[in-house]
């Protein structure tokens, strides 16, 4: 499967008639994340709040973010790439605007999952949404 917008992702879901099917599709999305080098794979990079291994590494490429994602989880690893879709190569003020819980309201993707798995989603945002907060 080619890499796929946050856009593409809402509207395929969004035409799918179930949840199972939805779910399947998340799933295929995981194929579509770049690979983590295995070296970024630290306890350091670890988003805490997630019951599955997830890890996030960034940087800022002329003011646009750029994610490694990974988990050992295939539907957690196909949510991280709906996130990467949502948030990679924006600017900070574009990463701190996008609710992509509101994004994807239509799809009715996340009152499928487990408490759980959505609170580890929201603990991937807010860990995102933290990098692009300015300075203090």
């Amino acid at each position: 499967m080619q890499a796929t917008t946050l856009a593409e992702a809402t509207e395929t879901l969004s035409l799918l008639p179930d949840w199972e099917q939805r779910y399947t599709y998340v799933i295929e999305l995981a194929d579509t994340l770049p690979p983590m080098p295995q070296a970024e794979k630290t306890e350091a990079n670890k988003v805490r709040g997630c019951t599955s291994q997830v890890w996030l590494t960034h940087t800022w490429n002329t003011g646009k973010l750029n994610l490694h994602l990974d988990s050992d989880a295939l539907i957690v690893k196909g949510l991280l790439a709906l996130i990467y879709a949502a948030y990679n190569g924006k600017t900070a003020a574009e990463v701190q605007s996008l609710n992509l819980q509101q994004a994807l309201e239509s799809t009715h993707l996340l009152q499928h999952l487990s408490p759980n798995r959505r609170s580890g989603f929201a603990s991937v945002i807010a860990r995102i949404q933290s990098l692009a907060k300015p300075a203090q």
